[in-house]
């Protein structure tokens, strides 16, 4: 539990978290900010999750099928935070649907490729408590986003500057994600190393 990657990988988990919460609570509002009315806001709400699942899938099968991690949930974070950015300061209706489908799709594809990293430096006992740890730490995030948004949102009257926050975690994601996985490289050879010296 006081592994630094794990803690790491938590905070990755917990952008995430906060991108998907963010979804969950204040899409509907925003596009009921619109001008729809509540049927049609809930027709188009469904709209962006159809498409996450397809990247979901496809974006886990090719982790799967190149082995690579790192980047996978890297490029996607970084998809959904440009999309969370977007939707910040756009104003069609168009605009604010595509903004919510790039989101969708990159939060949904990080998620995957996020829990097989654990796995790769953590085994047996440790692995569950690892990942019980990032689990519990990171949907924190999907707290801490929302609410942030719900009082940007009162203290401006605009989802603006909330959404532009949320997009910051998931950057930030992005970039631990990077910092881990150059950690990892780091150590790999270094015992490598002192495995050919021995």
């Amino acid at each position: 539990m006081t592994d630094p990657r794990v803690l790491a990988l938590a905070l990755v988990y917990f952008g995430t978290s906060a991108g998907l919460y963010t979804l969950g609570i204040w899409a509907p509002q925003m596009l009921h900010g619109l001008g729809l009315t509540s049927f049609q806001t809930g027709l188009v709400n469904a709209i962006p999750p159809i498409f996450a699942v397809v990247a979901m899938y496809l974006w886990s099968r090719h982790s799967d099928r190149t082995g690579e991690r790192t980047w996978h949930v890297t490029l996607a974070c970084i998809a959904a935070g440009a999309g969370l950015f977007f939707a910040g300061f756009a104003v069609s209706l168009a605009a604010v649907v595509l903004a919510l489908v790039v989101v969708n799709a990159g939060v949904s594809a990080a998620k995957p490729p996020l829990w097989s990293m654990p796995t790769m430096f953590l085994s047996g006992s440790a692995a569950a408590t690892g990942i019980a740890t990032i689990n519990s730490l990171g949907n924190l995030g999907g707290f801490v986003g929302p609410y942030v948004i719900g009082l940007i949102k009162q203290a401006t009257g605009s989802f603006e500057w909330g959404l532009y926050f949320v997009a910051g975690l998931l950057i930030l994601s992005a970039v631990v994600t990077l910092i881990i996985a150059g950690t990892a490289r780091r150590s790999a050879a270094l015992s490598s190393n002192a495995i050919q010296k021995g």
